[in-house]
């Protein structure tokens, strides 16, 4: 995609073992957009979006609340080159 962005995402609050990962991935190949999520050792949750800008924003949004276990306390958000990623996978 020509005009596809990269988001890269560092969600922290309550985001680990409430289905965060999952959720989000829903939620990415609902709007097409492309990337991965990954629990890390601090208990954050990163997560990497790549697509259309619209759509993007609209996973970034998302993240911003979770899934209804989640209680997102602050989500960093920064911009990358994209890649030509396909596909979401939430390891």
């Amino acid at each position: 995609m020509a005009d596809a962005i990269r988001k890269r995402l560092l969600i922290d609050g309550r985001v680990q073992g409430v289905f965060f990962r999952e959720s989000c991935r829903r939620q990415a190949t609902a709007a097409g957009v492309a990337g991965w999520a990954r629990n890390l050792d601090d208990g954050r949750v990163e997560v990497v979006l790549e697509g259309g800008a619209e759509a993007v924003e609209r996973v970034v949004a998302w993240c911003r609340t979770g899934p209804a276990l989640a209680v997102v306390t602050g989500v960093q958000v920064s911009g990358e080159a994209a890649q030509g990623l396909s596909g979401f996978r939430a390891n």
